[in-house]
């Protein structure tokens, strides 16, 4: 009980915090605190005991180091605490992408494991000489269900991965002592059809969820031939989806990570809302050179601010166009707010 009271005080103060001071936006929209959840639904409820054994003093100073030392009013990141157990911002991801059946789809299809492995040791080690505050944890993000250009069985333009495929990206996070993310593409069909057929997957405690809106095609066009979308009614079926398998199966909060390089990807962005039991990334999902890539996550992530930030590098496509050479982790953590989750293509 003293504990649950703790919480409360620490969150009434940072939250009188952020109403007082009105720092001008740094990029982007400014957030609007009136749409931020209403502080009852973070001490009540089923997940009480988790939310109050979280350390909270912990949780608000690594927030505090992904802000650069400061918050500004419109990042609402402290408007929902998550329950005991969380990742984020506890450790920083860094995950290989792809699917195994492609070597066009990103690195997981281009390397055999073990070489595979090196190079996300690699980097691994890389992101934490760069931010010693912040421990690095691997991660295989596997395409679970792919868009395709062919309408297949029920006119979806949509496939999803035999079991084989999937556990063999479970399996080969375990060998690393990591987690999965099982990435969607919609195509045709939608969030509310797919990632219920993932859910014996789902209640894998190592196992997380990501979208991508681009192969959302809410408009019938075929995929590929142009930019799909979600919108935040769709990520919030995920998030309530997610947050009702945790409760029901004692679970650690999980995560969900959203791609997005254009304000159109994701609509209505103000009304998705994150749970303590799941946390939200947004990644910055486009290619290109350092400079487009910094502005595309100020514009489209940074400056449209949801909960925690994620940055995706491309082996090959970011070093086709001059300056030739993929970001660093030293200059993408200059980037407000740092990203905590980190993807490579």
């Amino acid at each position: 009980m003293k504990k649950t009271g703790l919480v409360l005080l620490i969150f009434l103060a940072i939250t009188f915090y952020l109403f007082e001071k009105k720092p001008a936006a740094r990029s982007g929209e400014v957030y609007d605190f009136d749409e931020v959840e209403r502080i009852d639904t973070l001490i009540a409820g089923p997940a009480m005991e988790k939310l109050a054994s979280l350390d909270t003093a912990d949780y608000i100073k690594r927030v505090l180091h992904l802000a650069h030392d400061s918050i500004a009013k419109h990042w609402p990141i402290l408007s929902v605490f998550p329950q005991t157990g969380a990742i984020l911002p506890f450790h920083r991801i860094v995950a290989m992408y792809g699917n195994f059946y492609s070597k066009h789809m990103g690195i997981l299809g281009r390397l055999p494991e073990e070489e595979l492995i090196n190079l996300l040791n690699k980097e691994m080690k890389e992101w934490g000489e760069a931010d010693t505050i912040t421990p690095v944890i691997p991660a295989i993000h596997y395409i679970a269900i792919t868009a395709q250009n062919n309408p297949g069985k029920g006119g979806t333009y949509r496939l999803r991965m035999p079991d084989a495929q999937i556990e063999k990206a479970i399996s080969l996070s375990e060998k690393i002592g990591g987690i999965t993310f099982l990435d969607v593409q919609v195509g045709h069909s939608t969030v509310q059809n797919e990632v219920p057929t993932l859910e014996k997957y789902l209640i894998n405690p190592i196992v997380h969820l990501s979208l991508d809106p681009e192969w959302s095609m809410k408009d019938g066009s075929i995929p590929a031939t142009k930019i799909g979308s979600l919108d935040a009614a769709d990520i919030n079926f995920a998030i309530e989806y997610l947050s009702e398998l945790v409760i029901n199966n004692d679970l650690t909060p999980k995560i969900l990570v959203v791609h997005r390089f254009t304000q159109g990807m994701v609509t209505n962005y103000k009304d998705i809302k994150p749970t303590p039991q799941v946390q939200v990334v947004i990644n910055m999902d486009g290619f290109g050179f350092p400079a487009k890539k910094m502005d595309s996550y100020r514009r489209f992530v940074g400056g449209m601010p949801i909960q925690f930030t994620g940055f995706k590098l491309f082996y090959k496509n970011d070093i086709l166009t001059s300056p030739y050479r993929m970001m660093t982790p030293s200059e993408i953590l200059k980037l407000y707010p740092r990203p905590i989750y980190i993807q490579y293509q």
